[in-house]
């Protein structure tokens, strides 16, 4: 990377707490999801991806809902009125949020119904409409109907003497309005799309033809792929079955949002596991609605009363054009048809660990770490062959004495899993840290707990007011009657799916310092510690927010001497005001700053005489962005970081994080030359611009793509 050198500017004057200066965090998000939006909008992305990518823009939606809206409306009953960095009120977060959100969904919708299901129709992957099916498909469909789910539907009256159901979270609902044929009395009922049947009802081979006039027909080079409809017009168009006698009049659908986060009282729970055990019970028993997603045709009448019964305001009611739910439409991918996915990728073996048989115990794994730090790239880089592989040696190896371990997402079927108790097993002193506060991995994480604590495992749930979101691996060997430490630090959840997913970082090595300090850290969370210093970590939140700050300050003072100043990081998010201030400091003080953020980015980049000097891209593609490195110049003795937390204030002060200081120069080469071919991204990247909006780069004319991911995986093989 180059380093370049601007002149300082005089700004000493400038406020940089002035909220002009701060972005919102409500609508960064959205806009980072809007990127996501656009990758399925994007003809250059494959046509199955296209669907994923807009089931990704919903399900995120529906998080952020269920978390960040549903706090700021908790702030507001509360009637808090403290300001947000950028200067709103939670009652002014929620307009605006509220008015970028419909916008984004029309958005989507019109483009999928109108772009994407005639785009897969001409594919030979039809996804119909009831009324589109001739009468032989209908005869098929009424038997399955009969067969297959009229005994699941459960109809729910609603009147004086049946009171509106509760809706669960995320449920997608049909609101049928019925008239009795002797009163002429209009009645309304509740029927619920089981989450237990397949959302989308596929016809057999045989019946897969299609001869409605009003579809384009596929290419008729191409066979018939797949062919189905969405499972609520199916129960729609045979209520007359649920409410025999009835005059069924009309149905609408529509699905609730629930307001998903755990509160938890820490300083009160005598056992935190089952404080947690508690907090998910209240949670399926579902918080309060925060958002009612309704079909557009939908009358007032009908709308008034979800309004009244689900007890939400008409601002939470959003009218959507199309299917409900299109977070469903991502299981489309699983379709055989490769030729409308991306390329299949196999992470590679690192060269480093090529020469190594699998079937040797651990011994060659770590004598090649006591000869040199390793560095793994995810998922360019097999995670099995390299982590897992670690953890897996550690449990066999008869010199190993003990393991310890963070866990904050993993999967039931881990290996890592296995090798943890089979180290249990072969006598090992074994101690997991499962972080039971993981957002939507609670229950997870307790069952986890509970099967590593029955195989001998020591378990600890982490600390009292804290997440523990560190990554780390401390693993202690008995060498010729020395004991040695070899620790794995990371960027990424000990995770064997997503890490084939996300891009993660991760350092192996048995430098004595980084093993003492984690030594330390363990101490720390297992037990009674106060430890206020680490000889090289950079801990949350015991020295994170000072180690960075000292490391800006560094390149200003760099610029002040008349020397160059350069930083660039890597995160997927930048919200903390002090950190964002501290950005802006160095910018006026010349420093040259290259932020590469995926995420949510409330600083304001190219502010004349506040941020002339910084610039943001985020990178969207085929793998979610999740490492963090952070690179500073030094005036030429070069300090970059790898580690767990981003530049947010709960990662800086409310959980345990580790960030780790790298120090063989070729792994520092490399991480450099990786933030590189981010920087000069013409295919993935956008540039964020000073009022918060994005731009997309693309190639100029006659020039080539440079892809991030696809340049990462073209090295990974070469």
């Amino acid at each position: 990377m180059t380093v370049s050198k601007s002149p300082a500017t005089h700004s000493s004057d400038i406020d940089l707490t002035d909220t002009q200066y701060y972005l919102s965090r409500e609508l960064t998000w959205l806009e980072f999801n809007a990127r996501v939006l656009h990758e399925a909008m994007d003809q250059r992305t494959p046509l199955l991806e296209r669907l994923k990518f807009m089931g990704i823009f919903s399900s995120n939606l529906d998080e952020f809902f269920m978390v960040r809206i549903a706090a700021i409306k908790e702030r507001i009953e509360a009637k808090v009125s403290t300001r947000s960095p950028d200067g709103r009120t939670p009652a002014e977060q929620l307009t605006v949020a509220r008015d970028r959100v419909q916008q984004l969904v029309t958005k989507q919708h019109h483009h999928f119904e109108t772009i994407l299901r005639p785009a897969t129709i001409a594919q030979g992957i039809y996804l119909l409409d009831y009324y589109d099916l001739n009468q032989e498909q209908c005869n098929y469909l009424q038997t399955y109907f009969e067969e297959q789910i009229f005994p699941v539907l459960t109809p729910l009256a609603v009147d004086p003497g049946h009171p509106f159901p509760y809706i669960s979270n995320l449920s997608l609902n049909l609101a049928v309005v019925i008239k009795h044929p002797d009163t002429g009395e209009e009645l309304f009922a509740r029927v619920k799309v089981p989450k237990v049947l397949p959302r989308f009802i596929v016809l057999p081979t045989d019946l897969q033809v299609i001869d409605s006039a009003n579809l384009r027909q596929s290419d008729p080079q191409r066979s018939q792929i797949w062919t189905g409809i969405p499972l609520e017009q199916l129960i729609a168009h045979n209520l007359e079955s649920l409410f025999p006698g009835m005059n069924i009049q009309d149905c609408y659908t529509f699905r609730v949002t629930r307001n998903a986060d755990i509160s938890l009282e820490e300083d009160e729970a005598d056992d935190l596991l089952l404080a947690i055990e508690d907090g998910l019970r209240k949670r399926r028993k579902g918080g309060s609605p925060v958002r009612v997603e309704v079909d557009s045709a939908m009358p007032t009448q009908i709308r008034q009363m979800l309004q009244e019964e689900l007890e939400v305001a008409a601002a939470d009611l959003y009218e959507v054009n199309g299917m409900l739910g299109l977070g469903d439409v991502i299981s489309f991918l699983s379709l055989p048809v490769p030729e409308l996915k991306d390329p299949p990728w196999n992470a590679i073996i690192p060269a480093s660990l090529r020469k190594l048989k699998v079937t040797e115990d651990g011994g060659n794994f770590f004598s090649l770490i006591a000869k040199q730090d390793i560095l793994v790239h995810h998922p360019y880089q097999s995670f099995a062959d390299t982590v897992e592989r670690f953890i897996s040696c550690a449990a066999t190896d008869p010199k190993v004495l003990a393991i310890k371990m963070t866990l904050y997402r993993t999967t039931g079927d881990s290996h890592i899993l296995k090798s943890l108790m089979k180290a249990a097993e072969n006598g090992k002193q074994v101690s997991v840290l499962i972080e039971l506060k993981a957002r939507f991995d609670e229950q997870n994480n307790i069952n986890l707990a509970r099967i590593l604590e029955q195989s001998g495992v020591h378990v600890v749930y982490g600390l009292v007011g804290l997440k523990t979101h560190t990554k780390v691996v401390l693993v202690v060997r008995r060498e010729d009657d020395k004991i040695r430490r070899y620790v794995h630090i990371g960027t990424g959840n000990y995770n064997a799916k997503t890490s084939k997913l996300y891009t993660d970082v991760g350092l192996f090595s048995c430098r004595p310092e980084l093993g003492a300090d984690l030594t330390d850290l363990f101490n720390y969370l297992t037990g009674y510690s106060l430890q206020r210093s680490y000889r090289k970590l950079i801990v949350s939140p015991v020295n994170s927010r000072e180690s960075f700050e000292e490391l800006i300050q560094q390149e200003i003072d760099h610029c002040k001497a008349g020397k160059s100043g350069r930083i660039v990081a890597k995160m997927n998010s930048l919200v903390d005001p002090t950190t964002i201030a501290n950005l802006y400091r160095a910018s006026q003080a010349g420093v040259s700053i290259d932020l590469i953020i995926r995420g949510m980015c409330c600083l304001r980049p190219g502010v004349p005489d506040v941020s002339d000097n910084i610039r943001v891209v985020s990178i969207i593609g085929r793998f979610l962005e999740h490492s963090r490195i952070y690179y500073f110049h030094n005036s030429g003795d070069t300090k970059i970081f790898i580690g767990s937390a981003d530049w947010m204030t709960r990662n800086l002060d409310r959980r345990v994080e580790v960030i780790t200081p790298i120090e063989d120069p070729e792994i520092s080469n490399d991480l450099q030359e990786i933030l590189g071919i981010m920087l000069a991204d013409n295919r993935q990247a956008w540039d964020m611009q000073a009022d918060g909006s994005y731009i997309q780069r693309r190639p100029q004319s006659g020039s080539e793509n440079q892809s991030t991911q696809q340049t990462l995986m073209d090295m990974a093989v070469n």
